[in-house]
């Protein structure tokens, strides 16, 4: 592919670069106030996700006479993970991680991501630190966030309980909103696409707004736990600002073998799709067995949150050089 050499000058005016050092210097201070230790792991690594909505970038290198694949981190979370069992305590991180993803006016394929793990705290209070965390990087005390359960913002927004409704019932809908869905016979699948034509699009519009209490099966790496009615539900958040989605958190899953379970159902998932087969991260596993401590962690998208700052409709306004400038 060949560049525009005329294109030099940034893609972000150098008045939003200076809202940017200032977002990262007030981020640092947040964090540093809390005594939570700042940790830089590596953008390379040996092994790779396996999470079936996401692919990864990759890097081929020639060592000791051997081709070696190395990947480009798409989240922290592992390198953070195998610190935290290594007791390194609360940590936190901002940096660059890569998406094989479509360019559009919320994705890059490098973005920035803050991500963190407190010890000792569930999800329920890592949303409360959230809050905090906006409130101080936004200067506003008064600034305070919305809190819904995935079960009541699909029955507000579709009509549907995502627990009772039928396969045909969330196929007709999905139809009538989408003009998919028709054929597709996996629930999760069907959720999920209402969810994000649906749902999100209707949340968060003037305040910021937590989803919670995810069903089960898109637990992820969150732990699984029954709620008030009875239903399996994920220890998992997310949080929705103006029509974007700008973090996602856990209540941290601690069992090696169950961790290792959803690696497996991540690969038959991705076989499933025709995706590339790829093998789940061992020095993870090995982390957890040594013992992961009950933690919960997030990863905010800080250039999202850069564009509602600063008021701008797309990505490529609040980085220095984006994609075709890169």
């Amino acid at each position: 592919m060949m560049y525009d050499a005329s294109l030099w000058q940034p893609s972000a005016d150098l008045s939003v670069l200076q809202k940017r050092a200032t977002l990262f210097a007030a981020i640092r201070r947040f964090f540093d106030e809390r005594s939570v230790m700042e940790v830089d792991t590596q953008c390379l690594s040996l092994a790779s996700i396996t999470d079936p909505h996401i692919e990864v970038l990759t890097s081929q290198i020639r060592s000791q006479g051997q081709d070696v694949t190395y990947y480009l981190q798409t989240s922290p979370e592992f390198a953070m993970k195998r610190l935290l069992c290594a007791g390194a305590g609360s940590i936190y991180q901002l940096g660059k991680v890569f998406r094989a993803e479509e360019i559009g006016r919320r994705h890059s394929i490098e973005f920035t991501m803050l991500e963190w793990y407190r010890v000792g705290l569930d999800h329920w209070q890592l949303m409360d630190e959230i809050q905090a965390l906006l409130a101080y990087v936004l200067d506003d005390a008064r600034l305070s966030c919305e809190r819904l359960s995935y079960q009541l913002a699909f029955l507000r927004h579709t009509g549907l309980d995502p627990f009772s409704a039928t396969l045909l019932q969330l196929q007709q809908t999905a139809h009538d909103h989408t003009e998919y869905g028709l054929q597709e016979e996996d629930r999760d699948t069907l959720l999920e696409l209402l969810f994000a034509s649906v749902v999100e699009p209707a949340i968060g519009r003037y305040t910021p707004c937590f989803i919670h209490s995810y069903p089960a099966s898109q637990a992820a790496l969150a732990k699984v736990h029954s709620d008030e009615q009875g239903h399996k539900v994920a220890a998992r958040f997310e949080l929705y600002w103006q029509g974007m989605e700008l973090a996602n958190g856990y209540h941290e899953l601690t069992d090696a073998k169950e961790q290792a379970q959803r690696f497996e159902q991540d690969k038959v998932a991705r076989q499933s799709m025709k995706l590339a087969d790829r093998q789940f991260d061992e020095r993870l596993i090995k982390a957890l067995e040594q013992g992961l401590p009950d933690c919960a962690g997030v990863a905010l998208g800080v250039d999202r949150l850069l564009m509602l700052l600063c008021q701008k409709n797309h990505i490529s306004e609040v980085l220095p050089f984006a994609h075709g400038r890169a």
